[in-house]
């Protein structure tokens, strides 16, 4: 039982692995406004287009990244539930052949 335990947090630290290395994004007006985060929900980039923030002022500007980084967030746990949905289905295959030993 010790192993399989041993193996799921294996199994874990694979999955944030993995996540770390996929790439979501939220963007706003077009793409003018783009938010990058990685599937563990961090935020690596924020790119914003000259030409949209000349014209842009700052509430405007608050509220499109707020909405650009939501989008991001949820794209990313998203990808995140469905790396571990897959993790807790290989992880309960194997237990139950714990139970039938």
């Amino acid at each position: 039982m010790f192993d399989k335990l041993m193996q799921a947090q294996q199994k874990a630290e694979e999955v944030k692995k993995r996540l770390d290395g996929i790439s979501v994004f939220g963007e706003v007006e077009g793409g003018k406004i783009k938010v990058i985060a990685n599937g563990n929900k961090e935020i690596k980039e924020i790119s914003i287009q000259s030409d949209f923030l000349e014209g842009a002022d700052k509430e405007e500007l608050e509220e499109l990244l707020v909405i650009a980084v939501n989008k991001a967030l949820l794209q990313a746990d998203q990808v995140s539930q469905s790396e571990m949905q897959a993790v807790t289905k290989d992880m309960l295959g194997g237990l139950g052949g714990m139970f039938n030993k």
